[in-house]
């Protein structure tokens, strides 16, 4: 017999995310000193390709792991991000990049639904999930309310009900998610530059130290 959507859903959402392994996000003062994983590691792209804004030759790259459904990486988006693109990003001091770290079922249908979208649309979409959160942010998955976001971006219905169950995307997140653990990501955001790693939500000065050049 046939599975009901929403209990696929809910698999593949659990399968993506891990659920229950993962630790909370961590205050950002206590993690400026951590150590990261070498450069050439840390930069290899993943199976689906990365998800980048600005100049890729830019002298410094920025990686944020996050969760769609963290408050933190919301308010980073909301008042921090746009300044950090209109200095950093929009003059070519830095390229930025997205990796999914799903935390939660919720969470997890929403990356691959992002991921669903077409490259110029993801950035976009990943703005307005994060800004929406109370739209559809729940314990369990709603997939009415996720569509409500992703319409926005031009997706129809049936290429959201395909796209949930899509494995290429959904294994690839899963890869995604696991390097970042490697990596020593265990909550969101997490951001990665010049040989340092901030964790937990940060000020604008607390990412404009991430980037800035390190003294000999």
């Amino acid at each position: 017999m046939r599975r009901p959507a929403i209990v696929l859903l809910i698999a593949v959402a659990a399968a993506l995310c891990g659920c229950g392994g993962t630790a909370g996000t961590q205050d950002a003062a206590a993690n400026k000193a951590l150590n990261v994983p070498p450069r050439e590691e840390l930069m290899r792209e993943g199976p689906l390709g990365e998800r980048a804004l600005g100049n890729p030759n830019a002298p410094v790259t920025v990686i944020e792991y996050a969760s769609l459904t963290c408050p933190h990486c919301a308010h980073f988006q909301r008042d921090i991000f746009p300044r950090v693109k209109k200095e950093f990003i929009d003059t070519g001091k830095i390229r930025f990049i997205i990796r999914e770290f799903p935390i939660g079922h919720t969470s997890g249908a929403a990356a691959i639904v992002n991921r669903c979208a077409p490259p110029d649309k993801y950035f976009a979409m990943f703005n307005d999930f994060l800004l929406r959160q109370p739209e559809w942010v729940s314990l369990e998955i709603r997939p009415d309310a996720l569509y409500a976001v992703a319409k926005g971006s031009g997706m129809s219905r049936e290429a959201f009900d395909k796209c949930l169950t899509n494995q290429t995307i959904i294994d690839g997140l899963t890869e995604v998610k696991q390097r970042g653990r490697q990596f020593g990501v265990i909550g969101t955001p997490t951001f990665f530059a010049n040989g340092r790693k901030a964790q937990g939500e940060v000020t604008f000065e607390e990412f404009k130290a991430l980037i800035a050049p390190q003294s000999s």
